[in-house]
């Protein structure tokens, strides 16, 4: 194939992730709230019956499906089953930076509002508990960090001789920034103190 060829099949392409289509993708919603007169954010505690982490905090959400046409409408989807609560009382939903991260998966991030939280029903086969805390708490409480060192074991039969270096090769060790909130003995980490970061220091910008 020649230069022009390529260049012309090449011209109007969108970049995208690459790979993208062997990633998992989910889409979760930072659901927002009026309660006592100022605006509260809602979390969920996940089942201990659900097979992955039982007992965790996050946010409403879930894999995105076949038939969802796009990941906003996942959010909104998965919150309804999650909280019992109907499709238009979930209003001005927000994108938010999706995130991407080392173990094949892609989650996009929104905000929106939940109108009628006296409503909320929880799906117990999913949802052990909800509770709320004031975004005043957040605006106002840094989370503590650690830490989590990531270590390289290549395999028993990884090619060193195809490398320079061979068995010597300096390996770049990583690490990643875990953060924590606490309130009232609930315990808010992971990917949603992730989330939850990012959409506060959209807040202070």
């Amino acid at each position: 194939m020649d230069t022009s060829r390529i260049i012309a099949k090449l011209q109007d392409r969108m970049p995208s992730i690459m790979g993208h289509e062997h990633f998992k993708k989910s889409a979760v919603l930072v659901p927002l709230i009026e309660k006592n007169g100022e605006t509260s954010i809602l979390f969920e505690v996940r089942s201990m019956h659900m097979r992955s982490q039982p007992g965790d905090i996050c946010f409403p959400g879930g894999r995105i499906d076949k038939d969802d046409p796009d990941s906003r409408h996942c959010a909104i989807r998965e919150t309804t089953e999650e909280l019992g609560i109907r499709a238009d009382a979930i209003t001005d939903v927000i994108p938010l930076d999706y995130v991407v991260n080392d173990l094949g998966r892609i989650i996009y991030p929104y905000v929106g509002r939940i109108t009628d939280p006296e409503n909320i029903v929880p799906n117990k086969s999913e949802v052990e508990d909800v509770f709320t805390v004031p975004l005043s708490f957040f605006q106002s409480t840094e989370p503590e960090k650690f830490k989590v060192n990531f270590q390289i074991y290549p395999e028993e039969d990884f090619p060193y001789h195809l490398i320079v270096g061979g068995e010597d090769y300096n390996w770049h060790v990583r690490h990643i920034d875990e953060l924590f909130y606490q309130y009232e003995g609930r315990v808010i980490w992971g990917l949603t103190a992730k989330i939850l970061t990012h959409f506060l220091t959209l807040l202070n910008d």
